[in-house]
């Protein structure tokens, strides 16, 4: 994970700030047979109930259009639960001050973003990731648009 303001790129932030806001964050293994276990264990602690595997890339059918509503600002009323097991991509979120932070996510990055707090997600350069989601129910999932 590379984290730090928008406004302020070489400005550093860790993951202290980060749970200061809410957001979790945890470096896992990116093989399976390591990552099952504790991946399980969160899954348990935080009452998981269901799993999928996302893939976006140049492959992805109409990946133009899923970035643009990725990248409108919204929030969830449930947890957003990524870990990333390939590829990479980057989290915005606004801090208590509304100011953006960037986080850069790659291979063996665990996140989740809190209910109610404003994001929006974009690929990087590569064009690529491989993430598992994590729902408490699909209720929560649905975006609410940020209205300024």
């Amino acid at each position: 994970m590379k984290a730090y303001f928008l406004d302020q790129p070489e400005q550093a932030i860790g993951a202290d700030y980060l749970a200061k806001h809410g957001i979790f964050y945890r470096q896992m293994p990116v093989d399976e047979s390591a990552y099952a276990e504790p991946l399980q264990k969160l899954r348990d602690e935080r009452g998981y109930v269901q799993m999928d595997e996302v893939r976006l890339n140049d492959q992805t059918p109409n990946l133009p259009a899923l970035l643009t509503k990725f990248f409108g600002e919204h929030l969830h009323t449930d947890e957003e639960i990524r870990f990333v097991t390939a590829g990479a991509g980057i989290f915005d979120l606004r801090d208590a001050q509304d100011r953006w932070m960037r986080v850069h996510v790659a291979p063996g990055d665990l996140i989740i973003v809190p209910p109610n707090l404003y994001h929006r997600f974009a690929l990087d350069d590569q064009k690529n990731i491989v993430c598992k989601r994590l729902f408490q129910n699909t209720l929560g999932w649905e975006a609410v648009p940020r209205s300024l």
